[in-house]
């Protein structure tokens, strides 16, 4: 037995033929609809990036005990678990985050790995006259910078970021098509932005544009007047039709090898994106509206062997890991608490009453696949706040020394496996999270979430869900007092 996940980032379903678009070609995204089952209810666990990746490890929602970060040492980490047991696990990535300060435990816990250079803002090629090397205290503008001058070195199809992951990604299947035991993540950073893609692609959607250079949002409400706007959907549904392609090399490889007889596929995304829904570009600066929270997701299974079928039970990607021990049938670790999929692929069995999701100091939210409920926090300074972790990195630098002059050691908590993490005092908040009021939506009168119900008879159930769940992945006593929700 063999599986393979394709990974996207940022992936919008709403763009995406199988979920109703008209409008952005995605074949190859239809034809996988056609060989596996699609799922309506899946949804995000812990935003953004590393956070949810977290989760593919762990099977475990990372939210609430801690924001970006690394790998814990009590984690267990689904892609080791194999390889202990005997299934070699792959990497392939052009996802840069893995190789800065906040991600940098999580490629190496694979039995093998690769990756791919020049994605965003990757300090790759050094150009000294552009200034990228200076301290600048903007770093997105340095960001920005290094993506100009990677730029440069991606001048044909063949030489960009997913055109050389995938590359990799097949060739390791070609390698091994004949051999059991293996597992294969192919991670490629698109769609996220900025949305670069080489001329071929773009000639898709034809439109008239004599505007700047606009192809990477940025996280605020829309102030873009609306051809600048469509501009930037279009350059998006390039780089999605890229992405189809490429997901098309992976599909025409198992009908040429005659993979799908016992090769498991999974394809998801990490979170989806804001196109100017609700006027907003990006993500975690709003409430965590569908366009967001959910997100596309496709199973084939050889064992059940369901093709071309819906799905309505409620999933997240803390199953992912469940799923592939269950399918090497290998022993689950206890504090995993994402389900094996086989039983929703095959029948559409149930495998949670409501699923929890949200980013770390943001929104808390729940749904139950018909209502969605963001509990906001009840306090102006949304403390108290903490970050309960063993690894003192945020995103791309370490902690601050002036953030670590509190530190406590905190209790062990059941799935630290007696371990104290250290308890540091959070900031309010990150910048790129505002604070919104609660929001209660029924998604399935409103699915575009255009009109927040008033309803205590459910915002009172919803709020059992939440609590429950809570309680279930252990969430420290002060998110409770953050969230103003009492608790016997």
């Amino acid at each position: 037995m063999k599986a393979i996940m394709v990974m996207f980032d940022s992936l919008n379903r709403r763009l995406m033929e199988p979920y109703g678009c008209d409008w952005v070609h995605t074949p190859n995204f239809a034809r996988l609809a056609e060989r596996s089952a699609t799922f309506e209810n899946a949804f995000i666990g812990s935003m953004p990036c590393m956070p949810a990746r977290r989760e593919l490890h762990t099977g475990r929602y990372n939210f609430l005990h801690r924001s970006w970060g690394p790998l814990e040492p009590f984690d267990d980490s689904m892609p080791q678990i194999l390889d202990e047991n005997g299934v070699h696990s792959h990497k392939v990535t052009d996802h840069q985050h893995y190789w800065e300060d906040g991600g940098a435990t999580y490629h190496t816990r694979f039995t093998t790995h690769e990756f791919s250079r020049g994605q965003e803002g990757d300090p790759w090629k050094g150009v000294v006259d552009a200034g990228v090397a200076s301290k600048d205290a903007d770093r997105r503008f340095r960001t920005r910078l290094q993506d100009e001058v990677n730029r440069t070195y991606l001048t044909e199809e063949s030489q960009m970021p997913q055109a050389k992951t995938f590359a990799k990604g097949l060739e390791f299947i070609r390698a091994n098509a004949a051999t059991d035991n293996w597992y294969l993540q192919l991670e490629t950073f698109d769609p996220h932005e900025p949305f670069f893609t080489q001329p071929g692609w773009k000639e898709l959607y034809p439109h008239e544009y004599d505007g700047p250079l606009f192809d990477w949002p940025p996280y605020t409400r829309i102030t873009e007047p609306p051809e600048q706007v469509q501009h930037m959907r279009y350059e998006y549904a390039a780089l999605m039709s890229m992405c189809d392609h490429y997901l098309g090399s992976v599909l025409d490889v198992m009908d040429e090898l005659n993979l799908w007889d016992d090769t498991l596929l999974i394809v998801t995304t990490d979170h989806g994106f804001h196109l100017g829904e609700h006027d907003w570009w990006g993500k975690m600066r709003m409430p965590w509206y569908n366009e967001l929270a959910n997100i596309p997701f496709f199973v084939w299974d050889p064992r059940a062997k369901v093709a071309g079928e819906r799905r309505t039970s409620l999933v997240q990607n803390i199953d992912v890991p469940a799923t592939l021990l269950e399918f090497f049938d290998i022993e689950r670790p206890s504090d995993m608490q994402g389900k094996p999929l086989l039983s929703a692929v095959a029948d559409d069995a149930p495998l949670r009453e409501a699923a929890l999701y949200g980013a770390h100091g943001g929104h808390v939210n729940v749904t139950d696949g018909r209502h969605v409920y963001m509990r906001a926090s009840a306090n102006e300074d949304n403390l108290p706040l903490y970050n309960y972790t063993l690894m003192t990195t945020h995103m791309r630098h370490r902690f601050q020394v002036e953030e670590l002059q509190d530190i406590e050691l905190a209790a062990p908590f059941p799935f630290t496996k007696g371990c104290r993490t250290m308890k540091i005092p959070a900031a309010r908040a990150p910048l790129w999270i505002p604070f919104f009021e609660t929001l209660l939506f029924n998604t399935e009168a409103d699915p575009g979430q255009l009109s927040p119900i008033k309803d205590a008879a459910v915002e009172a159930e919803m709020i059992d869900k939440l609590v429950d769940l809570m309680r279930a992945n252990d969430a420290p006593p002060e998110q409770y007092e953050r969230l103003g929700l009492s608790v016997l």
